[in-house]
């Protein structure tokens, strides 16, 4: 792993206590079906299991909220949600739903995921992906404005939350205000994030934006620098999965950083840690050397667990062996 100053990095996690940061991206509720596989349906050549429990959680960007709530931050989530039993439970399981508008019209995005044996058998999705209409826009633009956040951290899972027009009014705004803003993005939304403080793809983004392989380091770096000089950005972190991050940083060479999982059970949810933690590593003082190094360390930690999960500040600490 990249040699570190471990007090420093101690006192950077320290810092992440409280910090107030706007949630704005594509809240879902993450639903598991767990069981076991007991035999093969006479109806079709599918399994057949039988569910011994389920538990529903924060998905998407709410997941992006539930690991900085972990972290120790303040988040507040900003989205839509459909006038439907799903919505209601994701705003009574948020410190503070003032920000997660009901869209009548939409209903909430929900993801279905059966797992048997500890493994995922299949996930059904039930979701609108329309654009979200001019009045939310303002609704969510007027609420955002209104509020003192330290960072606006933007988790895009493409579901028509995150247009074109609302980047063209939030990105200057929070430029003028010296807002750093933070950004998981998706493909077709990629070139709407220009200027932000950083942003965040995985290598099969990377793919589809720069339309090379980015398998190699010699590819990733080359694609690196494509993406930099196509918007407007201070920092580019590259997830590579089981070969970890590839930091980025404007007229400095890369920097690539291995990943440090010792075992991989569940890969859900887990770009939503490394944005979630550098993020806050940003925001507490940290380099972005730093930042990534951290957002590696939790990133090991969350893909050992099952399902949708989050990482504690003791664990970050011990996962860099503190």
């Amino acid at each position: 792993m990249t040699s570190v100053d471990t007090k420093r990095m101690a006192d950077i996690v320290q810092n992440f206590a409280n910090k107030r940061i706007c949630v704005l991206g594509d809240l879902m509720l993450d639903k598991y079906l767990w069981g076991n596989v007991v035999r093969i349906s006479p109806e079709a050549p599918v399994p057949v299991v039988e569910v011994q429990r389920d538990t529903s959680c924060l998905g998407g960007a709410g997941n992006v909220y539930h690991n900085l709530k972990s972290l120790g931050a303040f988040p507040i989530p900003v989205g839509v949600v459909g006038d439907d039993q799903a919505g209601d439970w994701i705003k009574k399981n948020v410190s503070d739903s003032s920000g997660t508008f009901i869209d009548k019209k939409r209903p909430t995005t929900v993801k279905t995921r059966i797992i048997a044996h500890h493994q995922q058998v299949v996930r059904v999705d039930q979701e609108e992906k329309k654009s979200i209409s001019s009045g939310m826009e303002e609704k969510i633009f007027n609420f955002i404005r209104k509020d003192a956040f330290e960072g606006i951290l933007i988790s895009d899972y493409n579901k028509g939350l995150l247009t074109k027009s609302l980047m063209q009014k939030l990105l200057p705004y929070a430029q003028k205000k010296e807002i750093s803003v933070f950004v998981d993005p998706k493909v077709d939304n990629f070139f709407s994030f220009s200027p932000v403080t950083l942003i965040n793809p995985n290598h099969t983004e990377a793919e589809q934006i720069v339309h090379f392989v980015c398998d190699t380091d010699a590819q990733v770096e080359k694609a690196g620098e494509k993406m930099l000089s196509r918007i407007e950005a201070k920092y580019l972190i590259l997830k590579r999965g089981e070969r970890g991050l590839t930091v980025f940083e404007k007229g400095k060479k890369e920097i690539h950083i291995p990943t440090i999982a010792k075992e991989v059970f569940d890969v859900t949810g887990a770009g939503d840690t490394v944005i979630a933690t550098a993020s806050l590593a940003l925001l507490s003082g940290a380099s972005i050397l730093e930042a990534a190094v951290l957002a590696n360390a939790a990133a090991g930690v969350v893909v050992g667990k099952i399902g949708t999960a989050t990482v504690t500040p003791d664990e970050l600490i011990s996962a860099l062996h503190l």
